[in-house]
């Protein structure tokens, strides 16, 4: 397992675990395979470029096109494949379901069929705890039936379900990942944290959803990247690890930690109308991922205020991306009703 093709590799995710893996395994190479979308941008590779130039190679490619994917193992000699691509904003698979199921449902299908073909030695899926849907007691166990409840949570529990049928089916070596909230640096600033970080350098209002008791578990990226490398090396063929600090905070306490990080007034928040079928929370068990060894280096306080100074001290990636008429016609469709109405 050395020659890892990271699809999705240029989003915010993904980029950080493409860093992270050059600079933990110095014998890797990695081929980031992405179609740069909205989120994914060759921005969040730029120093993995300069750095790691004989290790790291870039393909502008679509998951589902299954013609180029199938060249792009032939030709880097691929022996194992991470899959970060997928629509992934809850907001936006309310506006537009089709793009989310074409991405994460057949895409998926596309790469499967590639690991298959191959006979590569390790596929493996990166998921979301929002596959349990919402969880008002207990934990979410790997073995948990699936209850999404929102277009983008059906589509990567269906991924799921296809990565799972390929290894009972011909036996293709597959492990899943299903990680809690992600945040840290490079998320696309539409994202809860980002976007209320960069809003409250601003001045401008946080948006925050309904009465902000939702709760999530909301873990630094860096953590959810020493998991996954993890579960790589020593995780079991064919099997689910949740990923997450085993905690949760509401999205208002949440909130609150971006204000005082920056030292921005209470009085920036204002609740607006809630989403269609917001869960109101996510919790995961995660001992059979501690089982391994693995540990969280991040509470989620922490995660949530590390993030809130790297958007402070960076703000020459995100002003071009909020500034451009493609978030900012987002942001309008998004959030301009609620904010006037609220």
């Amino acid at each position: 397992m050395q020659r890892i093709m990271v699809t999705g590799g240029a989003g915010f995710i993904g980029s950080n675990f493409v860093r992270y893996m050059l600079q933990a395994h110095p014998d890797y190479t990695i081929v980031v395979y992405d179609k740069l979308t909205y989120a994914g941008r060759l921005e969040n590779l730029q120093d993995v470029a300069k750095a790691f130039g004989d290790r790291y190679a870039f393909v502008r490619g679509d998951i589902c096109d299954i013609a180029q994917v199938e060249a792009t193992v032939k030709e880097y000699a691929i022996d194992t494949i991470v899959n970060f691509a997928a629509e992934t904003h809850v907001d936006r698979s309310l506006m537009e379901p089709g793009s989310f199921i074409q991405t994460d449902v057949y895409g998926t299908y596309v790469l499967l069929e590639t690991t298959r073909k191959f006979e590569l030695e390790r596929y493996h899926q990166i998921s979301t705890d929002e596959v349990y849907g919402q969880v008002l007691e207990g934990r979410s166990k790997e073995t948990d039936p699936l209850a999404p409840r929102s277009p983008y949570a059906a589509s990567k529990a269906g991924a799921d379900l296809m990565v799972l049928a390929y290894h009972e089916s011909w036996g293709v070596p597959v492990t899943i990942t299903r990680g809690s909230n992600n945040v840290g640096p490079y998320q696309y600033p539409e994202k809860v944290v980002p976007l209320f970080a960069t809003n409250a350098i601003d001045d401008q209002p946080l948006p925050l959803y309904g009465d902000g008791k939702q709760m999530r578990d909301y873990q630094h990226v860096f953590d959810h990247c020493t998991a996954i490398d993890l579960v790589l090396h020593k995780g079991e063929i064919g099997e689910i690890y949740n990923v997450g600090t085993g905690t949760e905070l509401t999205n208002l306490e949440m909130t609150e930690i971006v204000l005082k990080t920056l030292g921005k007034p209470r009085s920036l928040i204002q609740h607006v109308a809630d989403r269609p079928g917001h869960d109101r929370r996510y919790a995961l068990d995660v001992s059979k991922l501690r089982d391994l060894g693995w540990e969280s280096r991040y509470t989620c306080a922490q995660a949530v205020e590390e993030t809130v100074r790297w958007y402070q001290a960076n703000e020459w990636w995100w002003r071009p991306i909020k500034s451009g008429e493609l978030y900012r016609a987002y942001y309008a469709e998004q959030y301009g009703h609620r904010l006037r109405s609220s």
